[in-house]
């Protein structure tokens, strides 16, 4: 499971377009007046960059990838803090005196046990995670095998990441269940990306990754639906459904006072 760089510079304008401003504003304020932020699967540090303007100048960042070079690509401040660690040893990552954990494009790699854990482990932490697929795509103009293909992508979605069988397009539902289990308030709004022929480059490198993944889900239209996509970029529009997901612990601790210690 890993992100080249490449793809996660290509998507960061569309992820920071389609971020729910309002619920990121949210997020921001159940950290707290000292936020301690601790953000998982971090790259190359975009939540970081997306939540700054909603957080104090002072704010503490731990920035947490299993790919040191992504993390070797996060410039140096006095405020971040780098950890090549694993996210499936919860109790190894750096969150004690947390008051916020973030993710973005995560939950819908991981297996709904691993979710559990996590809420579980963070309780009463709040939880921001943005940019969960959703399984949903609409593409203009619309090709015949659309249909195929998506559905194809999704199962694959659903395949081991590193971590066992991912909720893949069920994500987002399946994390409102378990952090209510778990005690939480859960806020969820849509944040889906809508690109157009301006973002051909992101365009491009999602076909491919669509393709690529659908044909080895066992679709037999992918590559020349690939095709057909790509020659179409000049005129071509998207919509790829994400949601975006804010878990408030209930209880006096909810506005992220102080930092909790695990």
């Amino acid at each position: 499971m890993g992100f080249s760089a490449t793809w996660l510079q290509l998507r960061e304008p569309a992820d920071r377009l389609s971020r729910d401003a309002g619920l990121m504003r949210a997020a921001a304020e159940a950290a707290g007046p000292r936020p301690v932020v601790a953000d998982l699967g971090c790259g190359t540090g975009a939540t970081m960059r997306a939540m700054a303007p909603d957080l104090p100048s002072d704010a503490q960042w731990r920035l947490i990838d299993r790919d040191p070079d992504l993390l070797a690509r996060i410039a140096p401040a006095a405020e971040v803090t780098r950890h090549d660690a694993d996210l499936a040893e919860l109790d190894r990552l750096p969150l004690a005196g947390a008051t916020l954990v973030t993710a973005s494009a995560l939950l819908d790699l991981m297996p709904p046990d691993w979710v559990a854990e996590l809420a579980r482990h963070l309780a009463p932490r709040p939880f921001y995670a943005a940019l969960t697929y959703d399984g949903t795509m609409e593409w203009r103009p619309p090709l015949a095998a659309d249909t195929a293909v998506t559905l194809a992508f999704n199962t694959h979605q659903r395949g081991d990441k590193g971590l066992g069988p991912a909720m893949g397009p069920e994500a987002a539902t399946r994390a409102i269940r378990i952090f209510e289990a778990a005690g939480y308030e859960v806020l969820v709004v849509p944040s889906p990306w809508h690109l157009g022929p301006r973002e051909g480059d992101l365009q491009r490198a999602l076909l491919e990754g669509i393709a690529a993944a659908a044909h080895e889900a066992g679709c037999d239209a992918a590559s020349e639906w690939l095709a057909a996509r790509v020659s179409a970029i000049p005129e071509a529009r998207c919509r790829i459904g994400h949601v975006d997901l804010l878990a408030l612990p209930r209880g006096p601790n909810k506005n992220g006072g102080e930092a909790w210690s695990r």
